[in-house]
């Protein structure tokens, strides 16, 4: 939906530079894809460079392609089953009650952070809508007078601040999944399970450390007074109203418009799930990635209620996954590419990289080196778990060499990887699409987020690094 500007004053000071940078972004920066395909190209070249023929590398990019095929459909069902979810009738109402609790301008907006931010911890996709609604209820609110872009701001920081550190983790989930690792690199990491990156102390820690700082900022950096803008003032159209299905024609469409079948199929899932929690350990369960993606789906059917209902919103929902399914075979030929084409003395490009980051990562630097090598790559190559297939081979690779614990390893990239979600927008677009907006409403606000998140993080996965100690990598039979 297109929005107007207003006759506001032009920010100042340092929301006035993250406005440049988010106009400069939007002018710059060409659709993930790009850089992808660019990706490829750089890697290719560098194995070139490397010694490589012209043969391997063409036979690495054609032999890996389809490497990921299971785990991008994974990712996609991830942004498929959380948008279905928080577009159920019944999130809806409860979006609805909870849009009614808070009771001053920054308040509310601190409570968008802080719900994103929670509700990412399940699942991103479910996040980034869930936020989105949540904004646009409270902007509803005639007794409450709310800045929008701070608001869509905050529902934004599930995914720009602990997205990674979830349930829903791509580079976690990878690691907890042995049939969906490439098998150079299930060779170096082993199979990871969320005992050993998501459950472990130090990263719920952490977790929740960032939250608090999130919604601290979120809070303080909301406007007031005279600075508000409006949803209305923005001419940002908030009905929300969910359309009913048109009324069946004729006796097959019976079963589409009946509960039996999710009721039925919840059962089962039900059913399944806990023979599963009787019969394994509990973190192998909730590791499963197809388990997970599972419940969420057989779940959002049955808050529809009815086929035809989570029909409609699978349908809404697939144009949202379109980049996943399209980017992430290029980011398996490029991980092929860098961890089997060998060049001079039988030597690849990752394990170049790999001693590389083991030199300079040396003396305990290890942790903050990977931490800010992830946030630049990242600005530039906007994908959790494309971007970790590229990386891990040789950050695995060296992380063992200078012995640090694969499972924190994990942590730090996820930790650092959200960090370019709060400057470049393209994690943004299925929530700039709910909320109305553009990308430079937001970025004067999550690149604030920024500048405080850095160097915490930093702080964060060197100390809490310094706890661990390492295990060797688990390889399964």
């Amino acid at each position: 939906m297109a929005v107007r500007d207003t006759d506001a004053p032009a920010e100042k000071g340092l929301a006035r530079t993250a406005q440049a940078l988010a106009r400069g972004t939007e002018k710059w920066f060409p659709d993930a894809y790009i850089f992808a395909l660019v990706g490829v190209l750089v890697v290719a070249i560098a194995a070139f460079a490397n010694g490589s023929s012209p043969q391997n590398v063409v036979d690495a990019f054609g032999n890996g392609f389809w490497d990921l095929t299971a785990f991008t459909l994974q990712m996609a069902m991830v942004v498929l089953t959380g948008y279905v979810v928080a577009t159920s009738p019944p999130v809806a109402r409860l979006i609805t009650r909870l849009a009614a609790l808070p009771n001053n301008p920054r308040t509310a907006v601190s409570f968008v952070a802080l719900m994103s931010c929670s509700v990412s911890f399940l699942n991103w996709g479910l996040s980034l809508v869930f936020g989105g609604l949540l904004a646009r209820a409270i902007a509803r609110r005639r007794d409450l007078s709310v800045d929008y872009r701070a608001l869509g701001a905050a529902a934004f920081m599930g995914l720009g601040a602990v997205w990674a550190l979830g349930m829903s983790s791509s580079a976690a989930q990878l690691q907890a999944t042995a049939s969906s690792l490439p098998p150079a690199l299930l060779r170096i990491t082993g199979v990871l399970d969320f005992g050993t990156t998501i459950f472990t102390w130090q990263s719920l820690v952490m977790c929740v450390i960032i939250i608090v700082l999130t919604v601290i900022i979120a809070h303080l950096s909301a406007p007031t007074g005279a600075a508000i803008k409006t949803a209305e003032a923005m001419d940002v159209n908030l009905d929300d109203t969910i359309a009913e299905p048109p009324p069946r024609t004729r006796p097959g469409e019976w079963l589409e418009y009946s509960r039996i079948l999710p009721i039925l199929a919840g059962a089962m899932t039900l059913g399944w799930l806990v023979s599963q929690l009787l019969s394994k350990p509990v973190l192998s369960v909730v590791s499963s990635l197809n388990g997970y993606l599972l419940v969420f789906l057989m779940l959002g059917l049955v808050l529809h209620g009815t086929p035809r209902r989570f029909l409609d919103a699978v349908a809404k929902a697939v144009p949202a996954t379109a980049g996943i399914l399209v980017q992430f075979p290029l980011y398996a030929a490029m991980a092929a590419i860098l961890t089997t084409s060998e060049g001079r003395g039988g030597v690849t490009v990752s394990e170049h990289l790999a001693t590389f980051f083991t030199e300079v990562g040396g003396g305990g630097a290890f942790a903050v080196v990977i931490a800010v090598y992830t946030v630049i790559l990242g600005l530039f190559v906007p994908s959790g778990g494309g971007k970790w297939l590229v990386e891990a081979p040789y950050v695995m690779q060296s992380a063992t060499d200078v012995q640090m614990n694969l499972g924190w390893t994990v942590q730090i990239y996820n930790v650092a990887e959200a960090l370019p979600n709060l400057i470049n927008p393209f994690f943004m677009l299925p929530l700039l699409a709910v909320l109305g907006l553009r990308a430079r409403d937001l970025i004067g606000f999550t690149f604030l987020q920024f500048l405080f998140h850095f160097p915490v993080v930093l702080l964060l996965v060197w100390l809490l690094g310094t706890t661990f100690t390492f295990e060797p990598p688990v390889i399964p039979a």
